[in-house]
């Protein structure tokens, strides 16, 4: 047989045969004076079984292995270790599809935030911000558009369970009554001195504001953070006045824990 029909025979394609030979899984068969390989029943024979493992999920070395008379694993060993990785896989697969019924049933109703996916909590949390902003005259304020973009930031960076204590530290905030309406009173403040300096008058009255909403306790675990490089980014990304009030706030909150 050319390497045309034995492909064609094992249902594989003659790029696979020629890749198992440079991989040595294939041994090359002998040449015809023509220069043409010439393969016999034997070859296909391993064709198939490379086939059946291969498709079973064993990757190439593993199927050396199997192949091979001193591997020093038995089959069964290699199938039992492939039987536990493919669990571990459904099981990842099953959360990854949970998380995604959530996001889709949140898509369907016109929960989906711009920012998501997110979590489940923190789409609630944008949600109410959502509808806070259509209560309000006029456009959303930048710096609340900005402030969501953060949180999921945040959420994809910090681990898990700092995670879930700003989520349970946020929402605390957010049901407390005329947060959300303090909340984007401080936004506007913030828009407000987007061009202003830094030692301009409504700073501090904007920082004092912006503490009242930072919820207690926060801030000093926030300083326990080793991440400097996002503290930077997230200052950078405010002009100076802004990030002022931002600083400032931060200061007013940690003193008010202490």
């Amino acid at each position: 047989m050319r390497i045309g029909e034995i492909a064609a025979l094992v249902g594989i394609t003659t790029r696979a045969v020629r890749h198992y030979h440079h991989v040595g899984l294939l041994p090359e068969p002998p040449r015809r004076a023509n220069g043409y390989r010439e393969y016999g029943l034997r070859d296909a024979v391993l064709l198939a079984r490379v086939r059946r493992l291969t498709e079973l999920g064993l990757g190439l070395e593993e199927v050396r292995d199997v192949l091979a008379d001193d591997a020093g694993r038995e089959l069964v060993d290699v199938l039992e270790e492939l039987d536990a990785d493919l669990a571990r896989q459904q099981a990842e697969i099953g959360a990854r599809r949970e998380r995604l019924r959530v996001l889709l049933e949140q898509a369907r109703v016109g929960r989906l935030p711009a920012e998501g996916p997110v979590s489940p909590g923190l789409a609630e949390l944008f949600g109410d911000m959502a509808r806070a902003s259509a209560a309000r005259p006029g456009p959303e304020p930048v710096m609340a558009a900005r402030d969501r973009e953060v949180l999921a930031l945040l959420e994809t960076v910090v681990p898990e369970e700092e995670g879930e204590r700003l989520m349970e530290a946020m929402r605390a905030m957010t049901l407390a009554p005329g947060a959300m309406d303090r909340a984007y009173a401080v936004y506007e403040r913030l828009d407000a001195l987007a061009d202003a300096a830094p030692d301009d008058v409504r700073v501090e009255e904007a920082a004092q504001a912006l503490a009242g909403l930072v919820p207690d306790g926060m801030v000093p675990r926030a300083e326990e953070t080793e991440d400097r490089a996002l503290m930077e980014v997230f200052f950078a990304d405010f002009a100076p006045a802004q990030a002022e009030v931002v600083r400032w706030a931060l200061r007013i909150a940690r003193e008010r824990d202490r």
